[in-house]
């Protein structure tokens, strides 16, 4: 295992990296979300040590002193771009998916390419999917490229509960130095007769701006220097404008949400044919998220083992 100093009382930067041809670019991504947030990085590989599937291969499955070297290679690339970065290394083993959920329990932060193998493939992966339900923090999906301008911009559902990803929300544009764009989704039924007569549109709209209000007010105060604008749509329009706002943002935050609809919604619209070029990335913040320290997680996990 390549270490460098660790900070034990700050969960680190979780990055997970496999055999594909942008690994070193997602380390990088990885190296950047640790420094912003003054974290330690823990660079993962998990290495299927057996394959159970039925179809042919054409290369033969990595040994482990390959994916040693994969570490080792990753580390040396964090360590160029941060000389400073306390950096360790993960060898894991099993299915990366379960594997990764279990390991993000432990982490600030989980960053992963949107795809298993073939970035250049616009829908995301199998691994990437399954951790947007089931990753414990945050979820960073790298989609192959990282803006540095545009706003950060929120998918909010518009529900008190969902403080955690409004909170995250406002640290990122804090941290970027970005304006926030607050994106509020009506998943009413909207009558095309009603809409052409205006007066029912109208009516909503100025609610789900007001509530949408609602759910912000306070944090201005927390986060004075971050600009917020509110935008209303109707969810027949969100496919639409979630891919204008991944093509025009530095990153989009939404949640998970309890029933994993916002995670279908944001994956789904992101992972089409439209979305070939440059997409910025997306995190996914788990309900009820809090960053807890190394302290808390051992503290936490000690007294569920007394009960």
């Amino acid at each position: 295992m390549h270490t460098v100093t660790s900070h034990p009382q700050k969960l680190p930067v979780v990055v997970a990296v496999d055999r594909g041809r942008e690994h070193l670019t997602i380390v990088d991504f990885g190296v950047a979300e640790a420094a912003r947030r003054g974290a330690s990085l823990a660079i993962v590989h998990v290495w299927p040590n057996r394959y159970s599937g039925s179809a042919q291969i054409r290369n033969p499955l990595p040994t482990e002193a390959d994916s040693r070297h994969l570490l080792d290679l990753a580390a040396r690339r964090a360590l160029h771009q941060a000389p400073r970065l306390p950096v360790t290394t993960e060898l894991l083993s099993g299915r990366a998916s379960a594997v990764l959920a279990e390991r993000s329990a432990t982490a600030e932060l989980l960053v992963v390419g949107h795809r298993d193998e073939a970035r250049t493939h616009p829908s995301w992966g199998s691994t990437a999917t399954y951790l947007a339900h089931q990753s414990v923090c945050p979820l960073l999906v790298h989609r192959g490229t990282a803006p540095q301008r545009g706003p950060v911009v929120l998918l909010a559902s518009g529900h008190r509960q969902s403080t955690s990803t409004v909170v995250c929300a406002y640290e990122e544009a804090a941290r970027y130095g970005s304006h926030l764009v607050a994106l509020h989704v009506s998943f009413a039924a909207l009558d095309p007769e009603a809409s052409t007569s205006g007066g029912d549109h109208v009516i909503g709209h100025a609610q789900a701006d007001r509530h949408l209000a609602e759910v912000l007010a306070g944090w201005a105060w927390t986060y004075p220097d971050v600009v917020v604008d509110r935008l209303i749509t109707q969810e027949f329009e969100v496919t639409y404008t979630l891919q204008r706002a991944a093509l025009r943002s530095r990153l989009l935050v939404a949640g998970m949400g309890r029933t994993g609809r916002f995670a279908e919604l944001v994956y789904g619209s992101l992972g089409t044919s439209a979305m070939r070029g440059a997409v910025c990335p997306v995190l996914l913040v788990p309900p009820g998220w809090r960053a807890l320290s190394a302290g808390e997680k051992a503290s936490t996990a000690a007294s569920g083992a007394g009960e």
